[in-house]
């Protein structure tokens, strides 16, 4: 309770967020800048197979995948753990996917955005109050945190 004898709201639990880029540094780069600037938790990885079996393990609010990775692309991975959620029981909520891009010209990655879920193309090279934004827009309750 506050001085006015009012209840204070509890605080939200921080939204949970998962980005896979084979680029390590910005990974960092884009996590501390989530961190610091939201209220969230992110996981990172360079390897897409690490990154499914996370999304396998918990409950994420966005994802935020490169689209152009070795071996699998972002898009690619997104629609894999989206069968994955959709066959379980009780089937899960896929949460929107965040595509970043070097390639957001190319023909594929704009047909990417008429996909379910698909909620945007971030081009490389971005600013970050962009990508902040973007995630807020992606996600409801995603709270700036006061600096």
């Amino acid at each position: 309770m506050n001085e006015g004898g009012e209840q204070q709201a509890q605080p939200s639990e921080p939204k949970r967020i998962l980005m896979v880029d084979d680029d390590v540094t910005l990974l960092r780069v884009v996590r501390e800048a989530l961190t610091s600037c939201l209220r969230c938790e992110v996981d990172t990885s360079p390897k897409p197979d690490y990154a499914f079996e996370l999304a396998l393990k918990k409950t994420y609010d966005l994802f935020l995948f490169d689209f152009q990775m070795p071996i699998i692309d972002g898009a690619t991975l997104f629609f894999l753990i989206g069968k994955v959620y959709n066959s379980a029981q009780p089937p899960r909520d896929v949460p929107p996917l965040l595509l970043i891009s070097g390639k957001a010209d190319e023909e594929r990655a704009q047909e990417l955005l008429k996909e379910p879920g698909v909620a945007g193309l971030i081009a490389k090279p971005f600013s970050m109050n962009r990508l902040l934004d973007k995630a807020k827009q992606c996600v409801p309750g995603l709270e700036s945190l006061e600096i």
